[in-house]
């Protein structure tokens, strides 16, 4: 099977090496691809003067796309596993016409792996390249969707937008970092009418995640009673940091509605030269809230920059708790002052140097003793100060420490010249919790091809290492490669 994903690779590889060669000589970029996963597209959208030209007149985007997962072990009794899986994109963005647009994109991915010696229910970040969910019950590894099919309507410098979305949000993220982008099934109203600042607000009454063929509740966690087939927690918000507590069960029977909506505000201010101003709130009705604020201020120095940033987070306990507990990942865990509340706080601080192409971030997070965080919606609190790829820090009194180096970063999404990502971070557990302190090393390099810039490659590597009293944990390596040929 590893040679036959191998040969799959090289196969794919040449095909997109040998399209964008002679494509490259004739075809302006039309879409890239930024270090975050989120697109870029150049074509401008073009304003119509008939119902017919909003269709005939739209724009369409392509995109092929290979990634490779090694999962490494330092212990043979751990499910040391490689998967690989191939996909595709189609989105059509239509013209403009009397303020009207509309958005469809449609998304299929195929995996590979060994299943004698991967067990799916330990495959990790590799998950998304299927549904989890329909494997188990009908065999397939293969996995389509609509993950975007809406409507918008511009006013002036506001947009509605209703249907199936992208959200980019401080609380939600289309993370499209795998194969099929995190996607929510409501509406967003996005205004910039007023001078220097953004705002945003989403009412999301479904979340479709990554490995997911259609829509679930967006703070659900399944169980038997929400659904017969085998491994009923993966049909809802499986997501790895959704408060398992939350159950169809424990919901129902504490006369919580099993789909309530979560509503988003999210709003950026730029009014005072070099500050960045954010603050972003939730609300999940019944359950759950929180508020974020956050201030970055640049200090333009002889050659270089430097930039302090504070950001604080207060989750409020609307209902949840009582619930599903404080802890996310189980009921009743020991080590929590107060089980049954989900009150929760972090701060973070940071000092980003910038200097030419290259930028050192220094940060710093602390979730209080109180509860842990509840964000399950692809996008992370501790983001930007010390998150790191797969590192979930933000568990009740959890201290964590970052440096991070970066060098050729920029909004356009092609890295002719490289970008390179490297990290160190050190997670301060609670053992209370069953949390253990843990380093963590990261390496990242993105490159688009000089002369093929809508081939881009991406290598990364995380290497996780138990220190302290965590001789009983596994050390481990999480590798990744991945190809995208845009078009």
């Amino acid at each position: 099977m590893l040679k036959k994903n191998i040969n799959l690779l090289s196969t794919f590889t040449f095909v997109a090496l040998t399209a964008t060669t002679l494509q490259a000589a004739s075809s302006d970029i039309k879409s890239a691809i930024k270090a975050n996963g989120q697109m870029v597209y150049f074509e401008k959208q073009k304003e119509v003067d008939s119902f017919k030209e909003l269709f005939s007149e739209g724009n369409f985007y392509g995109r092929l796309r290979n990634n490779n997962f090694y999962y490494w072990y330092d212990d043979s009794a751990n499910n040391t596993h490689f998967v690989s899986a191939i996909g595709a994109s189609a989105v059509y963005q239509s013209a403009k016409y009397n303020g009207f647009d509309f958005t469809v994109g449609m998304y299929g991915s195929r995996a590979f792996f060994n299943e004698t010696s991967s067990n799916v229910n330990t495959i990790k970040p590799a998950k998304d390249f299927f549904s989890r969910y329909d494997y188990v019950n009908t065999g397939s590894k293969t996995l389509y969707t609509f993950a975007q099919a809406n409507i918008g309507y511009i006013i002036s410098k506001t947009k509605l937008t209703l249907g199936r979305q992208l959200v980019e949000t401080f609380y939600t993220k289309s993370n499209d970092t795998k194969m099929i982008p995190n996607s929510f099934d409501g509406a967003v109203l996005e205004s910039k009418d007023i001078k220097d600042s953004t705002i945003k607000f989403a009412y999301l009454a479904k979340q479709k995640l990554r490995d997911h063929k259609d829509s679930h509740s967006v703070l659900m966690y399944g169980d038997a009673a929400s659904s017969s087939a085998t491994r009923p927690e993966w049909s809802q918000n499986d997501d790895s940091a959704m408060h398992k507590g939350l159950t169809y069960t424990a919901l129902a029977a504490a006369g919580k509605s099993t789909n309530a909506p979560l509503i988003v505000l999210d709003a950026q201010n730029n009014s005072v030269e070099n500050l960045q101003l954010n603050f972003a709130s939730y609300i999940v009705p019944e359950l759950l809230s929180e508020a974020m604020i956050e201030g970055n201020y640049k200090i333009n120095l002889d050659g270089f920059s430097l930039t302090p940033g504070i950001r604080y987070i207060e989750q409020f306990d609307n209902g949840a708790g009582d619930v599903g507990g404080a802890s996310i990942t189980k009921t009743g865990l020991s080590g929590y002052k107060d089980q049954n509340s989900l009150d929760a706080r972090m701060i973070a601080a940071r000092v980003v140097a910038g200097f030419d192409d290259y930028k050192l971030n220094l940060g710093y997070t602390n979730i209080l003793d109180k509860s842990d965080l509840v964000t399950p919606w692809r996008a992370f609190p501790t983001a930007g100060y010390t998150r790191s790829m797969g590192m979930y820090n933000w568990r009740a009194n959890t201290k964590s420490y970052r440096v991070e180096l970066t060098k050729g970063a920029n909004k356009t999404g092609i890295y002719k010249d490289g970008f390179i990502q490297t990290s160190i971070l050190y997670i301060d557990g609670d053992k209370a919790k069953s949390e253990n302190d843990r380093l963590y090393y990261y390496l990242g390099y993105i490159q688009n091809l000089a002369f093929a810039p809508q081939f881009q490659y991406r290598v990364r590597f995380g290497y996780n290492q138990y220190i302290k009293d965590s001789d009983t944990k596994t050390d481990y390596l999480d590798s990744r490669l991945e190809f995208n040929y845009t078009f």
